[in-house]
């Protein structure tokens, strides 16, 4: 009887996931995660899930990178903390160190933004880490004005696109040698509105908007994660996801009358990275390679026509992001 029971749901709970999903708000709101989780009866990580495992998180020290974090200290995991405030990053080791009675929760100060940066923390983490299972790729800002980096590009770019990649190149021979290695990045929905002009994707022409800014370069680190998984044929996983509405410090600089307006109805920031969790102890990784997911089910990479990005469009975007890298291609 169990098994007929099972059946029967199982469509059932794919059409209400499809509805959810076609109403935004029901999907991106708390909502979503609320009958989900019943629906498709999630079990949460269990303890020591990834015992043994070391997980490497940008921008770990509030919002969804922070929610991550402790999710992950807390089954096990030595997290890796990259941020570039170094006392947040010490009074968050602290933090895990005095929750979890045990030390395994370096730094890393760096900014992804900083070409160099990102290059001296990619050395030390080769120097010092055995193996890297997972890296949760999250880091981000909203710029109100347009600005550049230290090395003339766009901030948002930069930090979004540019610096996560050199990252992930530079370490992805310690990824390789590291048995279900993956690489998670966490998107945002708001990519679905923006297409990517990949000839201005360092919006250098209109009017600057730092909202705009930041749904295209997501469009672009999703498009990358694509590409990564196309070019490595799963020796090492790359996937992407999106949090939905979570009430972040982020949302509230960038977004404060949404907020006020859906406070109500917002995630948690641990609702929004309880897909990051899952995709980075899931057992059987190769399952979620090239895809995006929110709440634990794969989704569309395109909900417009005219955003989105054929194959050609993401090749021509991996040359672009390596030639702003400026490092050789890692996969040549």
């Amino acid at each position: 009887m169990s098994n007929v029971r099972s059946v029967i749901r199982d469509p059932i709970s794919a059409a209400i996931d499809a509805l959810l999903e076609l109403t935004v708000v029901g999907s991106f709101s708390r909502i979503g995660p609320t009958l989900r989780r019943p629906l498709f009866g999630w079990t949460d990580a269990p303890p020591g899930a990834l015992d043994g495992r070391t997980v490497l998180v940008t921008g770990p020290t509030s919002g969804l990178g922070l929610a991550v974090t402790r999710a992950a200290a807390g089954v096990g995991a030595r997290v890796i903390l990259v941020g570039r405030d170094q006392s947040k990053l010490e009074r968050l080791r602290a933090e895990l160190v005095e929750a979890h009675g045990v030390d395994r929760f370096p730094f890393v100060v760096a900014d992804l933004a900083s070409l160099e940066q990102v290059r001296q923390a990619s050395r030390r983490i080769l120097a010092t880490e055995s193996r890297l299972d997972v890296v949760v790729d999250n880091a981000g800002a909203i710029h109100p004005r347009r600005i550049e980096s230290v090395d003339g590009i766009e901030s948002t770019l930069a930090l979004l696109v540019v610096g996560p990649f050199l990252l992930e190149a530079a370490l992805l021979p310690l990824l390789r040698r590291t048995p279900g290695a993956r690489v998670i990045a966490v998107t945002s929905g708001g990519m679905y509105a923006q297409r990517l002009p990949l000839d201005d994707l360092q919006y250098e022409t209109g009017r600057y908007d730092g909202t705009r800014a930041y749904a295209r370069a997501k469009r672009a680190q999703v498009a990358l994660m694509r590409e990564w998984a196309r070019r490595l044929g799963g020796e090492v996983v790359f996937a992407a996801m999106h949090p939905g509405w979570a009430d972040t410090p982020g949302l509230s600089d960038a977004l404060p009358t949404f907020r006020r307006v859906m406070r109500r109805l917002l995630r948690t920031p641990a609702e929004g990275a309880d897909t990051v969790l899952w995709l980075a102890t899931r057992s059987d990784p190769a399952l979620v390679n090239g895809g995006l997911f929110l709440d634990r089910r794969r989704r569309p990479f395109d909900r417009i026509p005219p955003t989105r990005l054929s194959r050609a469009d993401r090749v021509g975007l991996w040359s672009a992001i390596l030639a702003l890298s400026g490092g050789s291609d890692p996969i040549a």
